[in-house]
């Protein structure tokens, strides 16, 4: 009787996402000067301008005489944490294709999805473990914590890992070099950062205020960003926050940020489907 042959058991796309993960994790915890690097810039950056800017820190909302601005500007600091991570893990797929490594996944038989999860995932979770580090410095704020809130928070930051990975992912796949990368991330992530309400408050957009004002409102409001900080905002300090002439619901940010995650991930297996001249073997 002849020999009847097996093809080969094809990888599943989630093991193969769950060991690209894991090599992402692995890879951070060998390289120290990455955790200083995405943790101690936002914390400087809180200490000095919190420290700085706080005398001369005023809001216009009612009810917000008591609000310091290392209050205020912790949400901020904690989305620029994530923000500073999803560049770095972003980088690895070009150093990954500089070594060769990158053009072996792509020929092994599982969907680019799957790739994409795996990279994303990874970068999240270390974003996520930087975020929560971060988060407990808000021990030494007057802030009342809440066991619901925080759970909410932590799934908030989950989101918004998802989305600035992905968002890295999409730039970093069509980049041959990390000089290039960089510039890219200063012109994109930096700004939308800046216009996220994290540093300083949304201006009104009534037709009272200046067409300055009136333009910078639009601009803040649409970007997707400002949601996310404005929910970590509203998770820290109850349903009310002090933050800014206009503050999204939390509904709203929720809602906002689950769209950026999901359109954010999409764009990034779309551009990983596109052949650049890095993939050719």
């Amino acid at each position: 009787m002849p020999e009847i042959l097996m093809p080969p058991l094809a990888p599943q796309p989630l093991r193969a996402s769950a060991s690209l993960a894991w090599r992402e994790i692995i890879r951070f915890l060998r390289q120290p000067n990455r955790i200083v690097g995405s943790i101690g810039t936002p914390v400087l950056f809180w200490l000095l301008f919190g420290t700085g800017l706080n005398n001369s820190f005023k809001l216009s909302a009612a009810g917000a005489s008591g609000t310091s601005f290392l209050e205020y500007y912790f949400a901020g600091s904690l989305v620029l944490i994530l923000l500073f991570t999803s560049i770095f893990t972003s980088i690895s797929i070009i150093e990954d294709r500089r070594e060769g490594f990158l053009q072996g996944v792509l020929v092994a038989p599982i969907p680019r999805w799957s790739i994409v999860l795996g990279k994303v995932w990874g970068g999240s979770c270390i974003a996520l473990f930087q975020g929560l580090i971060f988060l407990l410095l808000a021990l030494t704020l007057d802030i009342e914590w809440r066991p619901l809130a925080l759970l909410q928070l932590v799934g908030l930051l989950v989101l918004t890992s998802l989305a600035l990975t992905s968002l890295g992912f999409f730039f970093a796949w069509r980049t041959d070099s990390s000089q290039g990368f960089h510039a890219i991330m200063n012109l994109v992530l930096m700004p939308l950062w800046l216009l996220s309400g994290g540093f300083f408050p949304i201006p009104a957009g009534n037709a009272a205020a200046p067409w300055s004002d009136r333009l910078l409102h639009v601009a803040m409001r649409a970007n997707p960003l400002t949601y996310a900080v404005a929910g970590a905002r509203h998770l820290l300090e109850g349903p009310s926050p002090a933050a800014a002439a206009f503050t999204p619901g939390l509904a709203t940010c929720w809602g906002v940020t689950l769209a950026f995650s999901v359109l954010a991930f999409a764009a990034a297996v779309w551009v990983s489907g596109q052949r650049t001249q890095g993939d050719l073997l």
